[in-house]
């Protein structure tokens, strides 16, 4: 577990034995046209994602669509400051853990 005590949002999560374990995410072919970025493959919650590379975890994030200041995130091993999103490059083969906070109590 990344961050002991977060809630996560129901809906986005698989579970096993009502335990929530990973988000979901569309996978997506990516822009086929002669301007777009190459595509390539990160792993996120152990499912393989296309994306255009480089990118920054945030634009990452937004192109799964989810909010950025709504996440937790760890890249390739190592908890990311949400400061941190615009600047920390995605490399092709990187590794995403991805948790989805909720305010509750």
């Amino acid at each position: 577990m990344l961050w002991p005590g977060l809630l996560l949002q129901p809906g986005l999560w698989g579970h096993s034995h009502g335990v929530p374990t990973h988000c979901t995410f569309q996978l997506s072919a990516g822009d086929k046209s002669a301007n777009a970025s190459p595509v390539n493959t990160v792993t996120a919650n152990g499912q393989a994602i296309a994306a255009k590379l480089p990118s920054t975890i945030e634009e990452f994030l937004v192109a799964q669509g989810l909010l950025p200041r709504s996440v937790v995130v760890e890249h390739n091993g190592e908890a990311v400051a949400p400061s941190e999103f615009p600047r920390r490059q995605l490399k092709a083969g990187d590794r995403l853990e991805i948790v989805k906070i909720v305010a509750g109590g």
